[in-house]
């Protein structure tokens, strides 16, 4: 199957003027007021489980972002399951593993979207230690050398009960996202991936309900909270 059949539909591109475009920049804007003192720079989102819309809301997040004249980069940590090069339809040849495996330089592995301001890494070839690739020394000079080249730097993990990568990576991001479908998830499933991120220290920015109806023929809107 092509990237292109594969290619997630982003609202944020689609219909900016619809009423979850409108959301998603109210989750950006309750992002940028979540800290009076600190700087919210780097983002982690990440989900309990899989199918929950944690990819849609950190690459609608992403495009937000952009859209406010801030320059962003989008990383595709999860290296099991990656889909962010279908979203914005780019190679994934190289990208993450590739910067951490030393098998590419960063410069070669950011790529550009068709989005203005919008830069991508890929998860890049699927490795076979993607949580010791996460630990890795390597990771925080990365994410270090990207704060200083982009705004905001946005990183799309693994669900939280599936590996132990989402808390790896929360312990080196300003904060965390935590998405939830409501219709889905349970809520003692929720309450042992929240735990697993108490757990480890992370800094818990919100949680974003999907898939909740508003009215009939208004389909689904997003709310974020704060934790």
């Amino acid at each position: 199957m092509s990237r292109q059949e594969n290619k997630r539909f982003l609202i944020s591109v689609a219909d900016p003027r619809s009423p979850i475009s409108e959301a998603y920049r109210s989750l950006r804007t309750n992002i940028d007021f979540s800290s009076i003192d600190e700087k919210i720079q780097v983002i982690l989102v990440t989900s309990a489980g899989p199918g929950e819309g944690k990819s849609t809301t950190i690459g609608n997040l992403a495009v937000t972002y952009a859209q406010s004249e801030r320059k962003v980069v989008l990383i595709d940590a999860d290296m099991r399951k990656p889909t962010e090069h279908h979203t914005f339809d780019v190679s994934n040849r190289i990208g993450l593993s590739s910067i951490l495996s030393q098998q590419s330089s960063l410069d070669n592995a950011i790529q550009a979207t068709n989005i203005e301001n919008l830069s991508i890494i890929t998860s890049g070839p699927i490795p076979p230690n993607p949580a010791e690739m996460m630990a890795s020394k390597r990771m925080e000079t990365l994410l270090q050398d990207l704060k200083n080249r982009f705004d905001i730097v946005l990183i799309d993990s693994p669900p939280l009960l599936a590996v132990t990568d989402a808390q790896i990576i929360s312990t080196k991001v300003d904060g965390v996202i935590f998405v939830m479908d409501q219709g889905k998830v349970k809520r003692d499933i929720a309450r042992k991936a929240k735990s697993g991120l108490d757990k480890v220290g992370a800094r818990i920015l919100g949680v974003v309900l999907n898939n909740i109806k508003r009215q009939k023929n208004e389909g689904y809107y997003y709310y974020y909270g704060n934790s």
